[in-house]
C-alpha cells in the first residue's frame, strides 16, 4: 500500500530554515488579487513596500511552502500519485503578526493519517518559528484518491453547523484569467494548476485555480470589511474546501459576524450556480 500510516505518523520531523523578503509578501498579495484599484490607500498596504502590512495566509507560502505540501508527499510511509491528490482544508493559527520579512525555522510532520474507505486523508502540520519564538502554526488536510480501505482511523467527522440568516456583508472577487500562473510564483508548482494535460488526467475540463487562492482571497475579504483592514487582529482561520474554481470565474462571498470575535464565510462559485468552494470558514480575531 502505498500509504504506511504507521511509518509516517512514526516519522521524525522535517526540519528546515525559510526565508522570506517584502518582495515575496507582495508578490503573494498581487497573487491573491490586491491591488485593484492600483491607487487605493487600501491596496497599497499590499502592494507598497514603504507600507506593507503582511496578510496572515501569506504563511502558507512563506520560504516558498518548503518544507510545504508537496515535499510532504514524500516523507517516510508515504507514496502517492500527484495527480490523485486534493488539497481537503487547511488550519492556521497566527501567534503574532508576521513580519514583512525574516528568516526562521520549519518543523514539518505528517500530524494524522485518516483512513476514509475510498481515500486516506493525511493532516500535514508545520511548526514555524524565529529567534523571538512560535510565529504560526499550519495545518494542511490532504485528500488522496484510492488510497483508504486499510481499516484505520476515520477521524473527526463534526462539522460546524452553517451560519444562518442573511450574512452582515457580501462581496464578489473576480479570478483573472492568469490568476493561477501568477499565484503558482509563490512556491506551489503543482502542474494541475498550469497544464492543461496534467489537468485532463486529474479530471478537470482545465488547469484549476489553487485552494489556497480563494483561502487568501477569501482571508483578504475578511480582513477589509469587517476587521478595518488590520491584518494582526487575524487569530486562526480554518476552511475547508469544497469545489473547484477555474480561472476566469467570479467568488461570491458571505460573511457573517458571529461574535465579537468571530467571522464566519460562505465562499460561492457564481457562475456555477453559486455551488460551494469554501465550507466550514472561520476566522478568529481579536
Amino acid at each position: 500500500m502505498p500509504i504506511d500510516a504507521a511509518k509516517a505518523l512514526a516519522a521524525a520531523p522535517r526540519t528546515g530554515e525559510i526565508t522570506w523578503t517584502s518582495k515575496d509578501v507582495q508578490l503573494y498579495h498581487l497573487g491573491i488579487g490586491a491591488g485593484t484599484p492600483a491607487t487605493d490607500p487600501h491596496e497599497l498596504r499590499y502592494t507598497l513596500e514603504s507600507r506593507l502590512h503582511v496578510l496572515p495566509s501569506f504563511a502558507t507560502v512563506a520560504g516558498a511552502g518548503s518544507p510545504g505540501v508537496i515535499s510532504g508527499l514524500s516523507m517516510p510511509g508515504i507514496e502517492v500519485d500527484l495527480a490523485r491528490v486534493l488539497h481537503g482544508g487547511q488550519s492556521l493559527e497566527i501567534h503574532r503578526p508576521l513580519p514583512t520579512e525574516g528568516t526562521a525555522t520549519a518543523t514539518s510532520r505528517v500530524a494524522a493519517v485518516y483512513d476514509k474507505g475510498k481515500a486516506a486523508v493525511l493532516v500535514l502540520r508545520t511548526e514555524v518559528a524565529d529567534a523571538d519564538g512560535p510565529l504560526w502554526t499550519n495545518d494542511a488536510q490532504i485528500f488522496v484518491r484510492g488510497e483508504g480501505g486499510w481499516g484505520g482511523d476515520r477521524g473527526p467527522s463534526a462539522r460546524p453547523e452553517p451560519p444562518t440568516g442573511e450574512p452582515d456583508k457580501t462581496v464578489e472577487r473576480p479570478v483573472r484569467e492568469d490568476q493561477a500562473l501568477l499565484y503558482r510564483l509563490s512556491g506551489d508548482w503543482n502542474p494541475l494548476h498550469a497544464d492543461p494535460e496534467f489537468a485532463a488526467k486529474a479530471g478537470f475540463d482545465r488547469p484549476i485555480l489553487h485552494g489556497l487562492c480563494t483561502y487568501g482571497m477569501t482571508l483578504k475579504a475578511v480582513v477589509d470589511t469587517l476587521l478595518d483592514g488590520e491584518v494582526g487582529r487575524v487569530r486562526s482561520y480554518t476552511t475547508r474546501f469544497a469545489g473547484v474554481v477555474y480561472p476566469g470565474e467570479t467568488l461570491r462571498i458571505r460573511l457573517w459576524r458571529t461574535s465579537g470575535t468571530e467571522v464566519r464565510a460562505a465562499v460561492s462559485a457564481v457562475e456555477k450556480d453559486d455551488a460551494p468552494v469554501l465550507t466550514d470558514t472561520v476566522v478568529q480575531h481579536s
